[in-house]
């Protein structure tokens, strides 16, 4: 099989090194790719020029699209690709709004009863600020669409909610005020057809910047799996009075949801409850459920797009995986690009899955906020987490930075 990965993250590194070494494909081509994928793969077409990649495709014999970034998905590429006759991963743009609105997920999880926190709707700022004066805080402010996973603000007073709503609330601008829910939070990601999902193993992402969960929010500054705050009781409720319930509702709206449906969950002392859905893989979640599956992932994309799942084993490995960001000095706000990285041939027995690097005059440098992810498995966390932090510091740049207590919650 050939394939074609459209994005260029740490999430489409671990994909194109997981297809590659688990015998599900002869070549896979990544575009635009990143530093990290070998040259002769990496594709210098970027994820929203579909014309572009068609062209790839048809002179390439390419036999699978798997899309990993959101944009695409919700912009129609899985559409276009099957449209033309090239099966593709991922869901149609339909589907995709579960991810491209938050209301429009809202109002699927009110009409199918999924558990999620009351919200309020508003358009604008006036009516918003007066009810923000009224409000007990903390409370999560949420503007619908894409944000890059910076569109929710969650202020302990009325002068930060303030400050957050002038920023980034404009007349038109679709927000809406939810409770706020207290508990610990996990990543679930399931595998659809657009009939049978399967839940992979739970995650948990970081996304606040600094140690101890302090700073604003990020894409996500580290993960691990599985996530023990998810024991199989709850994987179960999940899987029936979660994800079930979200396929089998985007069906009957006629809107087939076919590729990875990502729920953020919260697990309070009332029950579980959904933050928010994707419609892709994780990033970073990915890099630490990819290492512990234990089938090939080919065999799982072909199952989806021809709608076999009920036929498929979904295993994992009995272990444990973390993987921890190196970041730009500035990110997540502007941040500093074009740093020359050290070190990455350096570290033994963790893989490094690249992020934002891209390669200049033959040396890979940096050329985003979340820069690197070093990933390690173990017989447990604790030797998965000390794998990395043995050797984070052997790969350098100016500027660079990470965490060192991804897991903390699980050790």
């Amino acid at each position: 099989m050939r394939y074609l990965v459209v994005g260029s993250g740490g999430r489409e590194h671990a994909i194109y090194c997981r297809l590659m070494s688990d015998g599900s494909a002869s070549e896979v081509y990544v575009a635009p790719g990143n530093g990290g994928i070998d040259k002769n793969f990496r594709v210098n077409i970027s994820a929203t020029d579909f014309e572009g990649l068609y062209k790839f495709v048809k002179e390439k014999s390419i036999d699978m699209v798997v899309v990993g970034p959101e944009v695409p998905l919700v912009a129609g590429i899985v559409d276009f690709f099957i449209d033309r006759g090239v099966p593709c991963f991922g869901p149609k743009k339909a589907a995709a709004m579960i991810e491209g609105s938050k209301l429009f997920a809202k109002r699927i999880m009110e009409k199918y009863n999924v558990p999620t926190a009351k919200h309020y709707d508003f358009k604008g700022q006036s009516d918003l600020l007066d009810f923000l004066k009224k409000s007990h805080f903390p409370v999560v402010i949420k503007l619908d669409g894409l944000a890059a996973g910076k569109g929710v603000a969650i202020p302990e007073n009325y002068e930060e909610a303030f400050s957050f709503v002038k920023e980034n609330v404009g007349e038109s601008t679709d927000v809406y005020i939810e409770e706020y829910l207290e508990g610990e939070e996990a990543s679930v990601l399931g595998i659809s057809d657009g009939t049978t999902v399967i839940p992979f193993i739970a995650a948990q992402d970081h996304k606040r910047v600094f140690d101890g969960d302090k700073g604003p929010n990020t894409g996500g500054m580290g993960a691990y799996a599985p996530a023990p705050v998810i024991t199989s009781e709850r994987m179960d409720f999940i899987q029936k009075e979660v994800m079930q319930p979200v396929i089998d509702g985007l069906r009957s709206e006629g809107a087939p949801f076919v590729g990875i449906l990502y729920a953020g969950v919260m697990v309070t002392k009332n029950g579980i409850k959904v933050l928010e859905f994707n419609a892709r893989f994780g990033d970073p979640e990915t890099q630490v459920i990819l290492p512990l599956l234990d089938v090939p992932l080919g065999t799982l994309f072909k199952a989806a797009i021809d709608g076999n799942l009920h036929k498929v084993s979904v295993r994992f490995k009995n272990e444990h995986a973390m993987t921890t960001v190196i970041a730009s000095r500035g990110y997540p706000g502007s941040y500093e690009k074009n740093k020359v990285i050290s070190g990455l041939n350096d570290v033994q027995d963790v893989m490094v899955f690249h992020a934002g690097t891209e390669e200049q005059n033959g040396q890979i440098v940096s050329s985003g906020g979340r820069v690197l992810n070093v990933t390690a498995t173990g017989s447990s966390l604790k030797e998965a987490k000390e794998k990395i932090y043995s050797q984070i510091d052997k790969i350098k740049f100016d500027g660079a930075f990470y965490r060192r207590d991804i897991g903390y919650k699980a050790l």
